[in-house]
């Protein structure tokens, strides 16, 4: 019989097939081979196939797609839910990959292009060498305040602390060496990171919606290329609350009895561009009695009557909003109002 919906479980070397009509009943599951999936396609009639959105799963909608099919991505959140319960297996998964891509409010995942995975690469990439590079200032610390040897805090004081350790004519040569170790892997890392950081901005700068994104206040060449490189489309959002809750940057209700309840944010999706945002507000934060906007002037009366860290989130959840406008609208950004100096 003719499916007329694929849901395709992905994996490293086996696959798991589920066949579907239009009435949702199963018409055949099927165990592929890696090397099996471009020729079992290949025979198909053109039909809607869903795989989840992890890990290789664009590049296989991509493959997929060229063979003359509709490929959906679903975001695995949704088919987790449709996974029968105390049965967990590729079979199962398959089924439930099909009946999450059709229910109506499931919302599908852009398949992004290799070029912006290729930039992607270069955002991952300098992620994990930053969160190595502290490991390594830390580690460095550790070593030397158990001889008593300490610095103030940030980065730039690390070839202070190394100048200690080297004059330190006390300290045990073993010692000496390992810190040598450490600070030498932690400028090789710094290096890296340099380099990667001078190959984002330049494709920030070349990419249009990218240097429109820079215009916003906070919002430097790396969030602005993270963005567009991970935001495919940005017309799959709804509206500017659709965007921010997608970076989980709006509070999570608990409201029943007509009664609403907010608290934190819920901090689900994309966690490195919602990071980013914090840290941009974070930057802004500090210089909002000059940010000569209405935005301005919102963020210091925010900040005279709630926490400081409260309203950096706030912050960042309205230039998410921000952003979601200037890439649906095809503008910039451009200040409404004059902000009322303060102090």
């Amino acid at each position: 019989m003719k499916a007329s919906i694929i849901g395709l479980d992905i994996a490293k070397s086996v696959f798991q097939a589920h066949g579907a009509d239009a009435n949702g009943k199963c018409v055949f599951k099927r165990k592929l081979g890696r090397s099996e999936i471009s020729a079992f396609f290949a025979k198909l009639d053109p039909c809607e196939v869903v795989l989840e959105a992890c890990g290789s799963a664009h590049y296989w909608a991509r493959v997929i797609s060229r063979i003359g099919h509709d490929v959906r991505l679903v975001p695995p959140d949704r088919v987790k839910s449709f996974v029968k319960k105390g049965k967990k297996n590729d079979a199962v998964d398959a089924a439930a990959i099909c009946m999450a891509a059709t229910h109506p409010d499931t919302m599908c995942v852009p398949i992004k292009s290799e070029e912006q995975q290729g930039v992607l690469s270069l955002h991952s990439t300098r992620a994990l060498l930053v969160k190595q590079q502290t490991m390594l200032s830390n580690a460095l610390r550790a070593l030397a305040s158990e001889f008593g040897l300490i610095a103030p805090l940030g980065t730039r004081h690390l070839p202070e602390l190394m100048a200690k350790i080297e004059t330190s004519a006390d300290l045990p040569a073993a010692m000496k060496q390992s810190a040598m170790l450490l600070f030498e892997h932690y400028e090789k890392v710094a290096q890296s990171i340099d380099a990667l950081e001078v190959q984002i901005r330049a494709r920030a700068k070349s990419d249009e919606d990218a240097r429109r994104l820079m215009t916003i206040p906070g919002v430097g060449p790396i969030t602005a290329s993270l963005i567009v490189a991970s935001v495919a489309d940005i017309g799959s959002f709804a509206s500017a609350r659709h965007f921010a809750a997608w970076l989980g940057l709006v509070p999570r209700q608990h409201s029943t009895g007509g009664k609403t309840r907010l608290g934190r944010i819920t901090k689900t999706g994309n966690r490195q561009i919602r990071t980013l945002l914090v840290l941009g507000a974070t930057a802004m934060l500090h210089r909002a009695h000059k940010w000569d906007s209405a935005a301005g002037q919102w963020l210091c009366e925010l900040m005279a009557r709630r926490p400081r860290r409260l309203a950096t989130v706030a912050l960042a959840n309205k230039m998410a909003r921000i952003i979601w406008a200037l890439l649906s609208r095809k503008e910039i950004y451009r200040p409404a109002g004059v902000s009322v100096s303060a102090g």
